[in-house]
């Protein structure tokens, strides 16, 4: 049932194709090895937007806020007033409304799905939580919303949520969850930091989960070992889950998600603490019982959403992958031979902002979101 439904949703999603317009404004170029990009803002004044997911039937696209507001941005480029229905989130350090998925039956259900930052804990800590709710008709609320998911125990104070939301060919959906910025629990199998998980739309967690029915070991967790992980995204040609995630000083890493591994953190990594410091738990770049990863980077561009592209409208970009930097203000292309990263280019470097999020679009082109006060979206494609 679960297959059924995302093949409806993804032959959906083909009929929208180059439904989104291109705008009036003019494109600012910048050079590239594939051609001359062209890069148009789509909106502005959005304050420090996280995420981005599209709608269909040019309905435009819903954007985060993670002061805790959803917006959605029309085709025009014109900003809503915040969609009412959403819930309350705690918005302090790198907490608040995270990532937006839509259903793969949101034809039919119209849920939107959403990560966030939720208070509660013992000494105003906080975890991710993950909840979904049906958007009105006419776009302006989200109707009945319901907590899925939560992360326990609450355990950051501002640092470490993650959190990016992906459904698989088979519509399971999988969460990833920052360690909050306590390196062991990320070993800790009883715990839910520095997990991926793997539920069912509903919350309900599946019987071929692989630590299901052990003693002492939460039944959610499908792989362990990730330290900060803000960016995800299925490989569309293989089926996999890919993550990236922030090392500490060094060591941010591109991950192919499995069943049941252990991505090592914090015993194995590139990376050394803010201080200079070695990691204390860290026993050296590799660990027996671990999986390495797909590509790391000994300095840290501080790694964000990530984006395959398959679209057939540019195609020097196909077989590509992107992913947004924070911290050295880019959009990261990447080339691979199966795997295994042959290629990287460094693009969007004249924007001088913080690329938070990346997406492809139903019209072939990328999307990217910049993490400030006056935050943007841009639109990104080959001239």
């Amino acid at each position: 049932m679960l297959r059924t439904s995302l093949l409806t949703a993804l032959c959906a999603s083909a009929m929208l194709t180059a439904t989104l317009p291109v705008l009036a404004a003019s494109a600012q170029e910048m050079n590239s090895e594939q051609g001359t990009l062209e890069v148009t803002s789509i909106a502005k004044g959005l304050e420090h937007p996280w995420s981005v997911a599209f709608l269909p039937d040019r309905q435009g696209m819903l954007v985060t806020e993670r002061p805790g507001n959803l917006r959605l941005v029309s085709i025009e480029g014109k900003l809503s007033a915040p969609i009412s229905g959403v819930p309350k989130v705690w918005a302090k350090g790198q907490g608040g409304l995270l990532d937006v998925v839509l259903s793969p039956d949101f034809r039919q259900d119209r849920l939107v799905y959403l990560s966030y930052a939720e208070g509660g804990g013992q000494g105003d800590k906080a975890g991710t939580a993950v909840g979904r709710g049906r958007l009105s008709e006419d776009l302006t609320s989200l109707k009945d919303f319901t907590v899925i998911f939560r992360q326990e125990p609450k355990l950051s104070v501002g640092n470490h949520f993650g959190s990016r939301l992906v459904f698989d060919r088979d519509g399971y959906l999988f969460i990833t969850l920052g360690e909050n910025n306590d390196r062991p629990t990320a070993q800790d199998l009883d715990k839910l930091q520095g997990k991926v998980v793997r539920i069912y739309p509903d919350g309900k967690i599946p019987d071929d989960n692989p630590f299901v029915g052990q003693s002492g070991v939460r039944p959610e967790i499908w792989s362990y070992g990730v330290r900060n992980p803000q960016g995800a995204a299925l490989n569309p040609w293989t089926g996999t889950l890919w993550e990236n995630e922030h090392g500490p000083r060094g060591g941010d890493e591109l991950n192919v998600i499995e069943r049941g591994k252990n991505y090592g953190w914090p015993l194995a990594t590139h990376g050394i603490n803010y201080s200079g410091q070695p990691i204390p738990e860290a026993q050296g770049k590799t660990a027996e019982g671990t999986v390495g990863p797909r590509h790391f980077w000994e300095k840290s561009p501080g790694l964000s959403g990530m984006a395959f592209y398959d679209s057939d409208r540019f195609k020097a970009w196909q077989h590509n992958v992107f992913i947004g930097a924070l911290v050295t203000q880019e959009l990261i292309r990447l080339q691979f031979n199966g795997d295994k990263v042959v290629h990287e280019e460094r693009l969007l470097g004249e924007l001088n902002k913080r690329i938070r999020d990346v997406r492809q679009g139903p019209d072939g082109y990328l999307y990217v979101l910049t993490d400030e006060g006056d935050g943007g979206l841009y639109k990104v494609g080959l001239k």
